[in-house]
């Protein structure tokens, strides 16, 4: 179904964008005692570590991707192993440089000027040596921290009106935005809030 009412679109793309003259006449200013956690941490949660020996099919991406989405039945062998490599080439940490100060961390997806404001969870059943459950990526430490005990997969199959492809998943990459990571730099969260 097409979505014809655009007009909230060209609101945010208008009210968002920058110019010569926003750059210059615009206060805002970063406030760095302000600054967002650049990780979304659970500090009571035990971190189970991803396997860090990322392996290589030497096949481009989206060929990969591509003849994956093409086999019906091929994610019956998703692992930890398979999941480590997706999550580390989706949104791991693939540089680090030091300066005066502190460090920046660089992901493998390009996000929010540096501040990745998008954070990954992993609603799977049960894997060859992962339990079923919703789990958070976390790349400071490249492990996923458990939220849920149990096969959730069919709240995601409910909400997404029985997509097929959520159907047969053994495991589902969700993405969510913590919008004050970006709103802190860009402001869009605030101009429309």
């Amino acid at each position: 179904m097409k979505n014809h009412q655009i007009e909230a679109a060209w609101t945010y793309h208008n009210g968002t964008k920058h110019s010569y003259e926003s750059i210059r006449t615009n206060p805002h200013y970063l406030d760095w005692e302000n600054q967002p956690l650049p990780f979304k941490i659970y500090p009571k949660l035990e971190p189970i570590p991803l396997l860090q020996q990322l392996a290589s099919s030497g096949m481009a991406a989206l060929s990969a991707i591509s003849s994956i989405a093409a086999e019906p039945g091929t994610g019956a062998n998703l692992n930890r192993q398979s999941l480590s490599e997706m999550l580390f080439l989706s949104a791991g940490i693939t540089r680090r440089r030091k300066y005066p100060g502190g460090e920046m961390l660089f992901r493998a997806a390009a996000c929010t000027g540096a501040l990745y404001h998008i954070d990954l969870y992993a609603v799977c059943g049960d894997l060859s040596d992962l339990d079923a459950g919703v789990y958070q990526f976390s790349p400071q430490d490249f492990s996923l921290r458990r939220l849920r005990a149990g096969d959730y997969r069919s709240v995601l199959v409910d909400a997404s009106a029985v997509e097929p492809a959520i159907v047969n998943a053994p495991c589902v990459i969700v993405s969510a935005s913590t919008f004050w990571r970006n709103a802190w730099k860009y402001q869009s969260a605030l101009l429309l809030g």
